[in-house]
C-alpha cells in the first residue's frame, strides 16, 4: 500500500492474531531507536501489572512497522489461570492498588526523581566521545526502565477509576463525561502544578526584575538564563522550576519531539501566563459529587463513596506516571543525542544535528566514535519519511478480525470485576466520538465542561508550539500530559483522537478549560486560525 506520498510501504502482520494502530499515543512515526528500545520495556511492565491484578490477559505488546505503532493483547499461558483468577480475588478485596499508591509516592517517584537530576546534571557537550558515547548508553538504559515504570502502574491509574464508572454508569445511567467530572482536583500534576511553579509565581510577583525580563523582547533563551541569574531568591525559584521541567518533552514520548527548553519563547510566555492569572478555573467538586450520589439507589450509596474514594485516589497516578517517570527520561535522552548530532554534524557526517535521533542506537554510537553508521543523506532520508507521515495514512488493524471482548458474567466475582473495570478504563482512553459533522459543526467527546471562543491554532507536532497565542484553542491530533506546561496559554483543547481518560481529556478537566477530544477529522475540518466556538459540555466545535 502507498501511506501518503509515492513511497511504498508494506504492513504486514508482525505476528499471529489482531494487531491495533495506536494513534492516540503515537499519531507519527517513530524513531529506530524507540521502535527497537520500547517494546520489550513495554511488555515487560504491561505482563507485571497483568500478572499483579490476577488479569486474564499476558500483557500487551508493541509492534512497529515503518515507524508506526501497533499493540496486540497477548493470551494468559492456560497453567496460569488458576493462579490469576485467586489474585484477582485477592486484588479486590485487599485493595491492592493502595499499596501500589503507596510504593509510587515513597519508593518510586522519589527514586525517580533523584535519577533524573543526577543524569541531567552530566554536560554533554563536555565528554569526549569515548564518554559520550558511554553517556548515551546510561541515558538508554534509563529510558528503558522508566518506560517499564510507566508500565508497571497502568493498571492502578485504570482499575480503580473504571470499576467507578462501570458501577456508577449503572447505577445512574449518567454518562462517563458527567462522572469523571468527580476527579477534578485531585491530579495536581495535570494541571502542571508543582511547588516550583508556585515559589516561582511568587516570586516573580514580589520582583519587578522578573517581569521586566518575561516582558522584554530579549531572546527567550537568554531572557530564561537572566531570570536564572536573579539574586534575593528569584533566581533560585527559576532555577528549580526550569531544573524540573527544562528537559521534560512537551509532547510525546518518543526523542524526536523536543524538550522544554528547546521552544524557549513558548516556555517564557507560559511562565509569564502562569504569573499574571489564577491559575486552574476552582469548580465546585463537592457539589457536583453531592448531585450524583443523589441519583444513586440508597442502597448502593455506601459502596458509590467507597469507589469514589478509591478512584480519586489513584486517579493522579494516570498522568503522574508519565510526567515523572519516561516523558522526563526521553527529554534527556533526546539531549544526550542532539548534543551528540551537534558533534557529528560539526564534523560533516551529517546534514543536520536533528538527524542523529534518526539513527538507532548501535548507529549512534558508531557515529559519536566515528566507527561508521548511516550517511547524512539516508539520515536525512529517514527524517524527512518520519516528518511527513502520519497515523492517518496507515492501516487502523492488521491481520484477522478482533476476538469479541471476553465476557466477564460468565467470570467469578474477582475476575470479572477486575476484567469489567479494565475494559471499561481502557475504552474511555482509547474511543474516540462516532457521531457525524456537519458543514461548520464537528462533533467530538465532551471532555471538560465549559464554552470558549476564539482563534483555532492547528498544530501537528511539538515543534509548532511556539504558534500558540495565549487564549488560542489548540487544535491536534493528540496530546500527552506533559503538555501541562502550555496550559497557562489555552482557552480551550480539541483533539482527533482519544477518549474521556485520555491525557487530553484529563489535562484541560484539572485545569478547567473546555476540551473536545475524539473528534477523529478536527484537525482537517477546523481552518488554522478560524474563529471556533469550543462546548465542552456538549462536546462539540463550532466555526464561526
Amino acid at each position: 500500500m502507498s501511506a501518503g506520498g509515492s513511497t511504498e510501504l508494506r504492513f504486514d502482520p508482525p505476528g499471529p492474531g489482531f494487531w491495533e494502530l495506536d494513534p492516540v499515543h503515537f499519531p507519527r512515526p517513530a524513531t529506530r531507536y524507540w521502535s527497537e528500545m520500547h517494546p520489550a520495556a513495554f511488555k515487560r511492565g504491561t505482563s507485571e501489572f497483568a500478572r499483579s491484578f490476577g488479569m486474564l490477559i499476558g500483557g500487551l505488546e508493541m509492534a512497529y512497522l515503518n515507524g508506526f505503532g501497533y499493540k496486540q493483547v497477548s493470551p494468559v499461558p492456560e497453567a496460569e489461570i488458576p493462579a490469576r483468577l485467586q489474585r484477582a480475588d485477592e486484588v479486590v478485596q485487599k485493595k491492592f492498588w493502595r499499596e501500589q499508591v503507596r510504593d509510587w509516592r515513597e519508593t518510586f517517584k522519589p527514586a525517580s526523581l533523584k535519577a533524573h537530576r543526577e543524569i541531567q546534571a552530566v554536560d554533554p557537550d563536555a565528554l569526549s566521545d569515548d564518554a559520550l558515547a558511554a553517556y548515551l548508553t546510561r541515558c538508554r538504559d534509563h529510558h528503558a526502565g522508566m518506560i517499564y515504570q510507566h508500565m508497571r502502574f497502568t493498571a492502578t491509574a485504570i482499575v480503580p477509576i473504571g470499576d467507578f464508572l462501570a458501577h456508577v454508569g449503572e447505577w445512574t445511567g449518567l454518562p462517563p463525561a458527567d462522572l469523571l467530572g468527580l476527579m477534578r482536583g485531585t491530579s495536581p500534576t495535570s494541571a502542571g502544578a508543582s511547588a516550583e511553579l508556585a515559589a516561582l509565581i511568587a516570586a516573580i510577583r514580589k520582583d519587578p526584575r522578573a517581569g521586566k525580563i518575561l516582558e522584554s523582547d530579549e531572546d527567550p533563551g537568554r531572557a530564561l538564563e537572566a531570570l536564572r541569574a536573579l539574586d534575593g531568591g528569584t533566581g533560585a525559584a527559576a532555577s528549580a522550576y526550569l531544573d524540573l521541567v527544562g528537559y521534560r518533552l512537551l509532547d510525546g514520548f518518543d526523542i524526536s519531539n523536543p524538550f522544554a527548553l528547546e521552544l524557549p519563547d513558548v516556555l517564557r510566555r507560559s511562565i509569564r501566563a502562569a504569573a499574571a492569572g489564577t491559575g486552574p478555573e476552582t469548580s465546585d467538586v463537592e457539589g457536583r459529587i453531592a448531585e450524583v450520589r443523589g441519583k444513586v439507589p440508597e442502597s448502593h450509596r455506601a459502596e458509590f463513596d467507597q469507589l469514589l474514594e478509591e478512584a480519586r485516589l489513584t486517579y493522579p497516578i494516570r498522568d503522574e506516571r508519565g510526567v515523572f517517570s519516561d516523558i522526563w527520561a526521553s527529554g534527556i535522552m533526546r539531549r544526550a543525542a542532539i548534543g551528540a548530532g551537534r558533534r557529528v554534524a560539526a564534523n560533516g557526517r551529517i546534514q543536520d544535528p536533528e538527524h542523529f535521533v534518526d539513527a538507532d542506537f548501535e548507529e549512534m554510537k558508531a557515529l559519536v566514535s566515528g566507527t561508521g553508521g548511516p550517511s547524512g543523506e539516508e539520515l536525512a532520508g529517514r527524517h524527512a519519511f518520519r516528518t511527513s507521515h502520519t497515523a492517518k495514512d496507515v492501516p487502523a488493524t492488521l491481520g484477522p478480525p478482533p476476538p469479541p471482548p471476553p465476557d466477564p458474567s460468565g467470570l467469578p466475582p474477582g475476575e470479572a470485576r477486575i476484567m469489567r473495570a479494565m475494559l471499561t478504563g481502557v475504552g474511555e482512553i482509547f474511543g474516540s466520538s462516532q457521531a457525524e459533522h456537519e458543514e461548520q459543526l464537528v462533533r467530538g467527546l465532551a471532555a471538560s465542561p465549559g464554552v470558549y471562543e476564539g482563534p483555532a491554532r492547528l498544530v501537528s507536532g511539538p515543534t509548532e508550539f511556539d504558534r500558540i497565542v495565549q487564549g488560542d484553542v489548540l487544535v491536534t491530533e493528540s496530546t500527552t500530559e506533559a503538555f501541562n506546561i502550555l496550559l497557562p496559554l489555552l482557552g480551550a483543547i480539541v483533539t482527533d483522537a482519544g477518549g474521556l481518560l485520555s491525557h487530553a481529556a484529563i489535562i484541560s478537566r484539572e485545569y478547567g478549560i473546555p476540551g473536545v477530544v475524539g473528534t477523529r477529522e478536527g484537525t482537517g475540518l477546523i481552518p488554522d486560525g478560524a474563529r471556533v466556538r469550543v462546548d465542552g459540555t456538549a462536546g462539540e466545535v463550532a466555526v464561526l
